[in-house]
């Protein structure tokens, strides 16, 4: 018997697993493990606030908490394991290639600070000119692009490898290859079967991405989640040139540009299609044109964990108390707020009303309108 189950062992089990171990919970982490279509080995590795939370301010605040979380979190791993996640952040941009997606940015974000209301949301919208001063080498079919001093980036990796060393040094258990077999559930009573053996504990928190969809009615819960597919270049390293992360170009810690931003509703498939690829590429070099001198040396696909709506998704059973779900796909972006305020929530055994608007109720509303 022990505290607390969470099953998933990427970025968003993880991130609350070593939260609940933290508050002083007996915690097992369940990890189904490389066979899993585990999104945080192709997370691209933003800590990104300026897109989030269009029409939905909930989700811009509990974003912008998360990426204020995140130097306490960067530091406090780095002490307790020596592991660098290679946090910066600087602020963002996001790139325009024309004038319709200019104007397009434009009233998001004017849109975003409306209804960010008394929290505000600073934001500037430049041009060519004020853009060259901060970006070296922009390309002229760049027309503008908006900024925010909230984002920043981490290496994913280095972060998923960070929150197991704590973890485990904090005295949590790691199971691998530990998919669930089976599972029955009662209030604050649970049995979770695997191929690594049965775990038992009056908490359970399903963090399993992409299997939280067949998982959670088990749970008495509700994980309307599909994948989608992103695909991400890499180039050869580079001399550091970029001071900050786009959207779709960041420049990692080692010096490589990582090239993205695809989205593809084609099911599980993880095969690569070149003509995205192209895309991904052509977009890159109209931005820098310098990036056409750079070699492509490797290059994967990923599938995000997608609600109905794009947004997290967090709830308690209500016919089995003590049962959770955790589910997003911004699980860098997220950490902060996944191990240092979500954790804690599920430790005292009830979520917040902050997280109200998460829960997947929303869609039983949308389904009956």
């Amino acid at each position: 018997m022990t505290d607390a189950i969470v099953i998933g062992g990427g970025l968003v089990g993880a991130a609350i697993a070593l939260g609940l171990r933290d508050q002083g919970l007996d915690t097992v982490l369940l990890d189904e493990g490389d066979i899993a279509f585990r999104a945080s080995r192709g997370n691209f590795g933003l800590v990104w606030v300026q897109s989030k939370g269009l029409g939905a301010p909930w989700y811009q605040r509990w974003t912008r908490g998360s990426a204020s979380e995140w130097p306490a979190l960067a530091d406090d791993l780095a002490t307790r394991t020596g592991i660098d996640t290679a946090l910066q952040q600087p602020g963002g941009i996001s790139l325009c290639l024309s004038e319709a997606e200019f104007e397009d940015r434009a009233r998001r974000m004017a849109q975003m600070r409306e209804e960010a209301g008394n929290f505000g949301f600073d934001y500037r919208m430049m041009r060519p000119d004020e853009l060259r001063e901060i970006l070296p080498g922009l390309g002229p079919s760049v027309v503008g692009g908006s900024f925010t001093p909230y984002d920043g980036h981490a290496g994913p990796l280095p972060l998923l490898r960070a929150l197991h060393k704590a973890f485990t040094d904090a005295g949590g258990r790691y199971v691998p290859n530990a998919k669930v077999t089976g599972a029955t559930a009662a209030p604050n009573d649970f049995r979770v079967e695997t191929a690594a053996g049965t775990f038992a504990a009056p908490k359970v928190v399903l963090a399993a991405g992409l299997g939280n969809a067949e998982l959670a009615p088990q749970f008495g819960l509700n994980a309307p989640v599909r994948p989608q597919k992103g695909q991400v270049l890499v180039t050869e390293r580079a001399q550091t040139i970029l001071p900050m992360p786009m959207t779709s170009i960041r420049q990692t810690a080692e010096g490589s540009l990582l090239l993205g931003e695809s989205n593809e509703e084609v099911g599980f498939d993880l095969s690569q299609a070149p003509p995205v690829m192209a895309k991904i590429a052509v977009r890159a070099v109209k931005a820098f044109p310098w990036i056409g001198e750079l070699s492509i040396v490797r290059a994967w696909s990923a599938l995000r964990v997608m609600a109905p709506d794009g947004l997290p998704i967090y709830d308690q059973s209500e016919r089995f108390p003590g049962a959770f779900t955790a589910n997003c796909h911004s699980g860098v972006t997220l950490a902060g707020a996944h191990a240092r305020v979500l954790a804690p929530m599920i430790a005292r055994g009830a979520l917040d009303p902050v997280l109200d608007p998460f829960t997947a109720k929303r869609f039983d509303v949308q389904n009956a309108a």
